[in-house]
């Protein structure tokens, strides 16, 4: 059985759940729809958010492959000095 083909409503189908649902929700359908569309807009900001913070660990990580984890300097003694001359 097809998934897709329950979700194939017609135009007359949809102009019925419409009216069922304003009969059912009244006035307060489009406080619902405005609720619905901030959780989707906060939802989308969480998520841009999250790849944002995911790039910034890329990046930080390739930041710390070019330093390295402490300063190490080497100082020629006298007598390696006077043996290569």
């Amino acid at each position: 059985m097809d998934m897709l083909a329950f979700f194939n409503f017609t135009t007359t189908e949809i102009i019925i759940f419409c009216v069922v649902a304003l009969v059912l929700f009244g006035g307060s359908l489009p406080m619902i729809a405005k609720n619905l569309g901030k959780s989707v807009v906060e939802f989308k900001k969480g998520v841009k958010d999250v790849k944002d913070d995911l790039d910034n660990v890329g990046n930080e990580d390739k930041k710390l492959e070019n330093k390295p984890s402490r300063e190490v300097t080497v100082e020629r003694s006298e007598a390696h000095e006077h043996a290569a001359k």
